[in-house]
């Protein structure tokens, strides 16, 4: 009978006594002298996990020598050294009966050539699930429970700005990354740098990131939206529905004014997704709407080169709808956009219902009272099941008394901070809200024609969420501002 030797180790076994690669061949060529059967070959798969089958090349080729008749036994020094799962068990076992192979395992003393070893096979790739399923559970139970402890999961590599030594919980600030961090909430929230004029500020200047390599656009943003430079840690980055953050032990880099005011300036670069990315010169891009349609606006212009190399730029803006045949409005061009919104803007106060602005922020305000609400109360439900599913752990015996009263009682404490968030939803009266677009005004006036095309690109950014106009052929192109919606904060 040609028996083949399956061995396998993954990296966290390879130290692990009897369950070397050398180890187990070793033991196993002693078996099949002592049950006088023909040694075939060893397949070996060294340093991966017993999860899955697919990604182990020697138990691949195992599978294809039986069923081409060149194995008729198996042998294995412990059944989860073939595999972990019991529906790729199954599989396998399914395998060596069509091809008539036998298995065998020396340490529960399997033989599948029998009906009561086929079965025993079963029964115990069952529990070898059951372990592992209950190990993953447990893990996961313990980095909920170590964040929201307040100590940071970063086992490879910590937050730029902090570092934590061999055997310390609680991460340390980098005094010189620090520096580096609070420049860039500065640079973005005070002088309105772009994360890419962030990222060259850094290179040019040969700041390496924590892995070494140059600065862009994506590791500027994480930057600014790492809540961990305001003292929390967070969990499960990859999973919105189990996300959330926690009060950490470490101390912050940024003031949490500052951050917060990062973030409102994020959320409003998100809510201003452009149709395209736009250059300088189109400092109405993402904020533009038809006032026929409703679609909003695409950039639209020609750049051409003059005589002394300096290029001629006639920006404009069109509707999508009209090459559809859905929107019969003009071009808009961008020099009588701009008087038609000066011309609007200088007399705001002469509009005969002034309270169709406040009515429109009022609107807004509770559009966000909304959804927190709904964020608050599904964290609310979301930790109701976690409460049942700490019962149920303890009930059937899989963490102890205080694991359970522990888990319990810092569940209880997010869920009453959820609650208390929701008693006080932030809103906005009348009167702040008539203060707040009486300042943007004033503002626009004293300062537009000052302005060059990138600080009124992020002018409109900050204080303007839309601009709904309407534009004919009336004397050569009229462009009419129909209404502007300022942000109340």
């Amino acid at each position: 009978m040609k028996t083949a030797v399956y061995v396998r180790v993954s990296t966290e076994e390879q130290a692990k006594e009897g369950y070397s690669i050398r180890g187990q061949i070793d033991k196993l060529k002693s078996y099949i002298q002592i049950k006088d059967w023909e040694f075939y070959k060893v397949y070996a798969d060294e340093g991966l996990s017993g999860k899955n089958i697919d990604e182990r090349p020697a138990l691949g080729e195992l599978i294809n020598d039986i069923k081409s008749g060149k194995v008729n036994n198996v042998l294995v020094y412990k059944i989860d050294r073939l595999t972990r799962s019991i529906r790729d068990l199954i599989t396998l076992n399914d395998i060596f009966q069509e091809y008539g192979c036998g298995f065998n395992s020396i340490m529960e003393n399997i033989d599948t050539r029998t009906a009561s070893g086929r079965m025993f096979l079963k029964l115990l790739g069952i529990f070898a699930e059951f372990e592992r399923e209950n190990l993953i559970e447990r893990i996961t139970l313990a980095c909920e429970k170590k964040v929201k402890e307040g100590y940071s999961l970063t086992y490879f590599i910590q937050s730029y700005g902090y570092y934590r030594n061999k055997g310390e919980k609680v991460q340390q600030i980098n005094q010189e990354e620090a520096k580096i961090v609070k420049e860039i909430f500065e640079m973005y929230v005070n002088a309105s740098l772009t994360y890419n004029a962030i990222a060259r500020n850094l290179n040019n200047r040969e700041i390496k990131t924590k892995k070494d390599t140059t600065w862009n656009d994506s590791s500027i943003r994480n930057i600014l939206q790492n809540p961990t430079y305001i003292g929390k840690v967070r969990y499960s980055l990859k999973d919105e529905k189990r996300y959330f953050e926690a009060e950490g032990k470490h101390q912050p880099i940024i003031e949490e004014e500052l951050f917060y005011q990062a973030q409102n300036k994020i959320g409003k670069i998100k809510r201003k997704s452009r149709t395209k990315r736009p250059k300088e010169d189109h400092y109405f891009s993402g904020t533009l709407y038809c006032g026929s349609c409703g679609e909003k606006l695409q950039t639209h212009g020609m750049y051409t080169k003059k005589e002394n190399s300096e290029t001629d730029v006639n920006a404009g803006y069109r509707c999508p709808n009209v090459n559809k045949g859905l929107c019969n409005t003009s071009r808009f061009a961008q020099i009588k956009l701009e008087l038609a919104f000066q011309e609007y803007i200088n007399n705001i106060a002469e509009i005969n219902n002034p309270d169709e602005i406040i009515t429109a922020e009022e609107n807004k305000q509770e559009q966000i009272n909304n959804l927190l609400k709904e964020e608050y109360e599904n964290a609310i439900l979301k930790l109701d099941k976690r409460e049942k599913d700490v019962m149920r752990l303890y009930i059937n015996e899989r963490i102890d008394f205080e694991e359970y009263e522990e888990m319990t009682k810092l569940l209880k404490q997010e869920k009453n901070t959820y609650q208390a968030q929701l008693t006080k939803i932030p809103g906005k009266s009348n009167e702040e809200i008539k203060l707040a677009i009486s300042d943007i005004i004033t503002n626009f006036k004293e300062n537009w024609l000052l302005l060059n095309n990138t600080e009124k690109q992020q002018f409109i950014q900050n204080y303007i969420d839309k601009i709904t106009a309407v534009s004919t052929k009336e004397k050569g192109y009229k462009v009419k501002i129909l209404k502007v919606d300022f942000y109340s904060n």
